[in-house]
């Protein structure tokens, strides 16, 4: 009898130490989870710390992002946090910044050449223009149009640029005849304004030809465009000495009408014209909103189709409807004429010379 009230009290005394480590298991595990509930509202990091701090006195955590990618090594925490509160209270510089307005999308539109000839030509220099627009401002959208055959290698291509970009396609097929006569050109401006369009992508349009050169300046002031923009064109022909400038006459930055001028072997020959038939595509841009334009269908008559359907054709005849929309580039695009003029009387002295 007293042995089994021993283990009667042994096994009493086991369920109680079993009861008690469940509990206190049950109240370690509700800790960790309360702890890991609240820790989970905490800052990660001493940037997420500034950028609250910063944001209570006014200014947007972004500027304080940026500033710490500038600054260098430990010294970056260490600065922001001992003059926190000159941040806070006297950022005129920081405010300024905060209510500038953002810079407006460029979209850069590049055609190709689908000839198998030109497929290691095309690499080179869509590698030369990814590193051009590398250094342009952000925010940049590249868009590519090419045909079908030649995506996979420019996929992996443009995958490695570290740009922003979209890479179109089409199916349709083109003779060498249609691609020597621009056809195929048009047809790819065709295919990346309908995108823009279709999504509407808003932003200041310009058409970059592998082979064009480009002043980093000059992307800064297609930003300013509002409608239409335009500048002097310089084309170079294979097998030709000569220069072909054409582009828009202006009084300051006002166009007064179109210019061409032909820097031949044989001499100079210059003629104005107040319109041209065609506006070079490599010698515009405009802000894409005109492609949704609601009055677009209805500027134009049924019987010309293409200038309201074809996006290319109607961009190229709105631009030169009316001069007063279109703002010449550089700001003071008629030092471009004076330029043209001083070389125009150096090459009559050189052909009197000789």
């Amino acid at each position: 009898m007293g042995s089994s009230a021993d283990h009667g009290g042994a096994g009493g005394r086991g369920k109680k130490q079993g009861s008690q480590l469940w509990k206190k298991a049950l109240l370690h595990s509700c800790l960790c989870f309360v702890m890991g509930f609240f820790t989970g509202f905490a800052p990660s990091s001493v940037s997420d710390w500034t950028s609250a701090a910063v944001s209570a006195g006014g200014v947007g955590s972004s500027h304080v992002v940026r500033a710490l990618q500038t600054a260098a090594g430990g010294a970056v925490n260490r600065s922001l946090l001992a003059h926190g509160s000159a941040l806070i209270g006297g950022a005129g510089l920081l405010d300024a910044a905060a209510t500038a307005t953002p810079r407006p999308l460029l979209v850069v539109v590049t055609t190709t050449e689908s000839a198998p000839a030109a497929s290691g030509e095309r690499a080179a220099a869509l590698t030369r223009m990814a590193h051009t627009l590398r250094l342009a401002a952000p925010p940049l959208l590249w868009v590519v149009v090419e045909a079908a055959p030649d995506v996979p290698a420019t996929a992996r291509l443009l995958r490695t640029t570290g740009l922003m970009y979209r890479h179109l396609t089409y199916k349709d097929n083109f003779t060498a005849a249609d691609a020597a006569a621009g056809k195929e050109r048009h047809h790819q401006r065709n295919v990346a304004l309908g995108h823009i369009e279709h999504h509407r992508l808003a932003g200041v349009v310009l058409f970059a030809g592998l082979g064009d050169v480009f002043d980093l300046r000059f992307f800064d002031q297609l930003r300013q465009i509002s409608a239409f923009g335009a500048w002097p064109v310089a084309t170079m022909a294979r097998g030709e000495r000569k220069v072909v400038v054409r582009g828009p006459a202006c009084s300051a930055s006002a166009v007064t009408g179109w210019f061409s001028q032909d820097f031949g072997g044989n001499g100079t020959a210059a003629a104005t014209t107040a319109r041209p038939p065609e506006v070079d595509a490599h010698g515009f841009a405009f802000n894409s909103s005109v492609l949704w334009d609601p009055e677009r269908w209805g500027r134009y008559p049924t019987s010309e189709p293409d200038k309201s359907q074809d996006s290319m054709k109607f961009v190229q005849q709105v631009v030169l409807e009316d001069f007063s929309k279109v703002k010449g580039i550089p700001s003071d695009c008629s030092e471009v004429m004076k330029l043209l003029q001083c070389k125009e009387s150096n090459s009559q002295k050189e052909r009197h010379l000789h």
